[in-house]
């Protein structure tokens, strides 16, 4: 998912995209909607910033991006934590990354990973674990590995191809390798979601083979038509056993992927997109209508970064495309959206402040198009065209609960009860307890004015979500700072799940002066 690899194979159109006027109706304010920003540790795109900062500074600028991210109305990140065969925790597995210290292997002296898992939860975001699965180095010097690498010690896992080290997915001992890694997360830390970029096979380089001729005569050949059947297989089977081990393990922990935009030109499949760019079917064996058919992912976010009317991957042909692929099947579709394009001048689309607002718009229209992700958030906090404060202003003025998933959970938490709603020099302080043994992760708040409509799929009356305090503690305090002291309110409190599952709504409090 590095601005290396998005465009290839798509040529930049001449043609100028009309119609950019945006509409005056706010459509994306809805009460459920995943919106979420990718923070890539690689080559320290977003953080750390930069290598050898102390603890305390990596610390405070997590803090700085988390709060970034809060505010521009996100519920969810999406954070690196194995982007180069190593570990941003402490793993019996993969050595510590050199993104941190700038020295693999060099221990940081904290655990990141529970760091900022825990600030983010603070925050009531979701936190999706992004690993790169094969991806073992940028540079193709395997001495400069630690000696305790998995690559230094089974070298004929390795394949140096277009300047970079990578495991090579037609091994067996490597799908486990990938598998055993990201089930090590899985089972210390209480994350939301698996997730998975674009990087299977890499992608090809002119002039150079992948070199797995004598891997294929070993493991494929006579069991698979070609070599690509077989590399499709590997990745499957991959795909499947990690969405396996995840659920056997947290039923409830989601595993997503994030494939490159296009899976297959209609001039290769007729029913593929109306596209001419280049097919992740065909360049990293990326069988995404396989996944998507056979549930082995909880949702799909295909980057589709490409403006509307581009001529060779029109985001308004390829949105509805990826809609078909999810109707009615247990997979929620998110879209990739480029950030990192807005404000730049190819093409022209991108200079125009409307064209991503405009994009988000579009995607409304979809029922089956339940979020976004935004790469990355080094981008979104440039407010190139403003668009950072067109979220918090406008297009995410609003919070919104993440999608359910009733696949996984259905059973919404017991309702609670508010007892207290009392007008201080600060704002209104709430005080509600909870049910016992309530399953609550957090709760919603709901502010109606005196003699208003009680509606609670209205976000506009939806002002805030609360971390639950703690498992055991069942009192509950909020204060609403953005309460006008003139104004007679009446608030009401629902408790949700891990999984979004909302309970009824609390008895409705009127809002007593002290």
């Amino acid at each position: 998912m590095t601005l290396l690899t998005v465009n290839i194979g798509v040529a930049q159109s001449k043609k100028e995209v009309q119609g950019n006027k945006s509409s005056n109706e706010n459509t994306t304010w809805v009460k459920r909607q995943l919106r979420a920003v990718w923070i890539p540790s690689v080559l320290n795109i977003s953080w750390p910033s930069k290598t050898g900062l102390s603890k305390e500074e990596q610390k405070a600028e997590m803090i700085k991006l988390l709060d970034e991210a809060k505010a521009m109305g996100m519920n969810a990140v999406v954070i690196q934590i194995r982007p180069t065969a190593d570990a941003f925790y402490p793993s019996k597995i993969n050595p510590w990354s050199k993104y941190l210290s700038g020295k693999q292997g060099e221990n940081p002296g904290y655990d990141p990973l529970a760091f900022m898992l825990n600030e983010a939860h603070k925050r009531n975001l979701e936190f999706h674990a992004w690993f790169n699965p094969y991806r073992i180095s940028m540079d193709t010097n395997l001495e400069a590995l630690v000696p305790d690498h998995p690559a230094k010690k089974n070298p004929d896992w390795v394949v140096s191809y277009g300047g970079k080290l990578y495991f090579n997915p037609g091994i067996p001992e490597v799908k486990q390798h990938v598998i055993d890694s990201v089930m090590e997360v899985v089972k210390k830390y209480d994350i939301d979601a698996v997730h998975f970029d674009d990087y299977f096979y890499p992608y090809p380089v002119a002039g150079q083979e992948f070199p797995d001729e004598e891997l294929y005569q070993k493991y494929g050949a006579g069991k698979f038509e070609s070599k690509h059947d077989w590399r499709r297989h590997n990745i499957n089977m991959l795909v499947k056993e990690v969405s396996t081990a995840i659920k056997k393990e947290k039923s409830y922990v989601k595993f997503g992927i994030s494939p490159f935009g296009i899976w297959r030109n209609k001039s290769s499949d007729p029913t593929g997109s109306d596209t001419r760019g280049s097919q992740s079917y065909e360049t990293i064996y990326a069988d995404t209508r396989t996944w998507i058919q056979n549930e082995w992912l909880d949702y799909v976010t295909p980057q589709i970064y490409w403006n509307r009317g581009l001529a060779v991957a029109d985001y308004e042909k390829l949105v509805p495309w990826w809609e078909n692929e999810v109707k009615g099947k247990n997979v929620q579709l998110y879209i990739g959206q480029a950030a990192y394009k807005i404000g730049t001048e190819s093409p022209p689309a991108w200079m125009d402040p409307e064209e991503m607002p405009n994009q988000l718009k579009l995607n409304m229209q979809y029922p089956d198009v339940k979020g976004s992700m935004f790469f990355s958030v080094t981008d979104l906090l440039a407010n190139r065209l403003n668009f950072k404060d067109r979220l918090s202003q406008d297009l995410y003025k609003y919070p919104a609960l993440v999608p359910t998933m009733p696949w996984l959970d259905a059973k919404p938490p017991k309702a609670p009860t508010i007892h207290t709603a009392l007008r201080t020099p600060k704002g209104v302080s709430l005080v509600w307890n909870d049910h016992p043994r309530s399953d609550a992760t957090y709760y919603t708040v709901y502010r109606f004015k005196k003699g208003e409509k009680i509606d609670f799929e209205n976000p506009q009356h939806l002002i805030h979500t609360v971390r639950r305090s703690s498992k055991t503690s069942l009192v509950q305090v909020y204060t609403d700072k953005s309460a006008k002291s003139d104004e007679k309110y009446i608030y009401y409190v629902t408790a949700v799940d891990r999984l979004h599952n909302e309970s009824k709504p609390s008895n409705p409090k009127s809002v007593k002066d002290k």
